[in-house]
C-alpha cells in the first residue's frame, strides 16, 4: 500500500474509492503481490527441480486459485473439498498434493479417485492403505522430524506433541508396512510450522529427511512444505528465501547424487504467497471513549478477521480515509459480541466515524477462516489486477445465511 497524492493505493487502485464502489468490509488482492512473491521463492533456488504447490488452505477463492495455476503453481489440498475446488479450477490431478490429517479412510479414497497425489502420516492409514491399493496407487508419506519451529504454538506441527506426521522413530515400522503390502511410495514430505526464521532449521529437517530417503528407492520429490515468515509490521525480521534457497539449493544437489538420481524439491508456501498481498477494509462506526482507552469500533470482528484474537497476531492498521490527520492512540475493536480485538493501543491518524481503515497483511488465513458468528454476514472479495477491481465474490446476505436450513413447523 502506498501514499500517492493524499490517497492511499494498492496495486495501482485508490482503497477510499474501492470502499466507496463495494462497501465494507471488504477483502482486497492485489495480482502482482502474488506473482511477485512467486517469482522471488522460485528465484531463490537455482540449480534444482522446484516445484511449487500453493497452499489453497491461505486462500482458497477460485480467481486466486486460477492466478496461481496460470503462474505455473501446483496445489496442495488438506481437505477433499480444497481438491474439488483445485480441479474445478484447472488443475490436473497430478498437479494436486492431497495432505488430510485425521480424516476417514473414505476420504482418502476420494482423493485417490481423483487421481490427486495421496500424502499419508498416520501408520493406521498407510497400512489401510496398502491393503487397499498395494502397489497400484503410489503415495507420499509425510514424516514428523521432532524439530519446533517459531511462532505461536498453534502453528507448530513438528514437534513431539504434534498430531501432524509420522514419527522419523517409527520409521522402522513403516518400513515392514511398505515391504508387507507392496506400497510404492514416490515422495516424503516434512512440515515443522510456520513463521520460521531461521534457515537451519529447514536444513536441520533437510537432513533427517536425508537420511530417510535412502530407505525408499523410488522416490521423485522430496517436499519440505514451507512456513516462511513474513513482515507483519515495519522492520519486521522475517526468513531470509534467498540465503535459504541458496543453502538447502546446494545440500539437495549433494544429495541427490549420493541418492543417484535428480529429485523434484517441493515447497507448498501459503502465507508467503499471500498474506502480503491481501487488505481487509473496514469502516469506523464508533469512536468511544472510556476512563482509559479511546476505542475505534468498526464494521467487522473477529468472525471476518480471527488471527488477532486466536493467534494474537500482529496486523499493521491505517486510517486511509484522513492521511494528514493529527496522532492518536485507539484501540480497534469490531462489532462482535466477544472481546474481539484487532489491535490495542495503536497510533492512528485521527479516528471519525466514517472513517475507513485498512488492516494490512490479511491475505493469507483471512477469509478463508471467517464465519458467521452473532449471524454476521461473511465480506465480499475483490482482486486488483492492472489498476483495476474484479469482484471475485459477493457479500453475503440474510438468504445466504437460511439456504441450509430446514423450515420446520414449531
Amino acid at each position: 500500500m502506498k501514499l500517492e497524492k493524499n490517497k492511499y493505493k494498492f496495486g495501482g487502485a485508490d482503497l477510499v474509492s474501492l470502499a466507496e464502489q463495494f462497501g465494507t468490509p471488504l477483502y482486497v488482492y492485489d495480482e502482482n503481490t502474488f506473482v511477485s512473491q512467486y517469482k522471488r521463492l522460485t528465484n531463490a533456488f537455482k540449480g534444482v527441480n522446484l516445484k511449487i504447490k500453493y497452499a489453497c488452505k491461505a486462500l482458497s477463492n477460485q480467481a486466486i486459485l486460477k492466478v496461481f495455476k496460470k503462474i505455473g503453481s501446483g496445489l496442495d489440498a488438506v481437505s477433499i473439498q480444497e481438491v474439488q475446488l483445485g480441479l474445478k479450477a484447472g488443475y490436473a490431478p497430478e498437479e494436486i498434493l492431497f495432505t488430510p490429517n485425521g480424516v476417514s479412510f473414505e476420504e482418502i479414497k476420494m482423493g485417490v479417485d481423483a487421481g490427486v497425489v495421496i500424502n499419508i502420516d498416520n501408520i493406521s492409514i498407510l497400512e489401510h492403505f496398502g491393503h487397499e491399493y498395494g502397489s497400484k496407487v503410489p503415495c507420499c508419506i509425510r514424516l514428523n522430524p521432532h524439530i519446533m519451529a517459531g511462532g505461536h504454538h498453534h502453528i507448530q506441527t513438528g514437534h513431539i506433541d504434534s498430531k501432524f506426521g509420522i514419527s522419523v522413530h517409527q520409521l522402522r515400522h513403516v518400513e515392514r508396512i511398505i515391504k508387507t503390502y507392496n506400497i510404492q511410495v514416490t515422495g516424503l514430505h516434512v512440515h515443522t510450522g510456520s513463521e520460521i526464521l531461521d534457515s537451519g532449521v529447514f536444513l536441520r529437517a533437510a537432513e533427517l529427511m536425508f537420511e530417510a530417503a535412502q530407505q525408499f528407492k523410488d522416490l521423485l520429490f522430496i517436499d519440505f512444505g514451507s512456513g516462511f515468515k513474513v513482515a507483519y509490521k515495519e522492520n519486521d525480521v522475517t526468513t531470509d528465501i534467498e540465503e535459504l534457497g541458496a543453502e538447502l539449493s546446494k545440500r539437495f544437489k549433494q544429495f541427490c547424487k549420493e541418492y543417484g538420481r535428480d529429485l523434484e524439491l517441493w515447497f507448498e508456501p501459503g502465507k508467503f504467497l499471500v498474506s502480503e498481498g491481501g487488505i481487509l477494509l473496514v469502516k469506523v462506526n464508533t469512536v468511544k471513549q472510556t476512563m482509559a482507552t479511546v476505542f475505534a469500533g468498526v464494521d467487522s470482528g473477529q468472525n471476518h478477521l480471527i488471527r488477532p484474537m486466536f493467534y494474537d497476531s500482529y496486523h499493521h492498521i491505517v486510517n486511509i480515509s484522513n492521511p494528514e490527520g493529527k496522532p492518536r492512540i485507539y484501540t480497534v475493536v469490531g462489532y462482535i459480541c466477544e472481546t474481539d480485538t484487532f489491535g490495542w493501543d495503536r497510533k492512528l491518524s485521527e479516528v471519525r466515524e466514517g472513517d475507513v481503515l485498512a488492516i494490512m497483511n490479511a491475505g493469507a488465513y483471512g477469509f478463508t477462516m471467517s464465519n458467521n458468528y452473532n449471524s454476521r454476514l461473511r465480506p465480499a472479495e475483490v482482486l486488483i489486477r492492472d489498476a483495476k477491481a474484479e469482484l471475485i465474490r459477493r457479500r453475503e446476505n440474510l438468504d445466504d445465511l437460511l439456504l441450509t436450513q430446514v423450515d420446520i413447523k414449531i
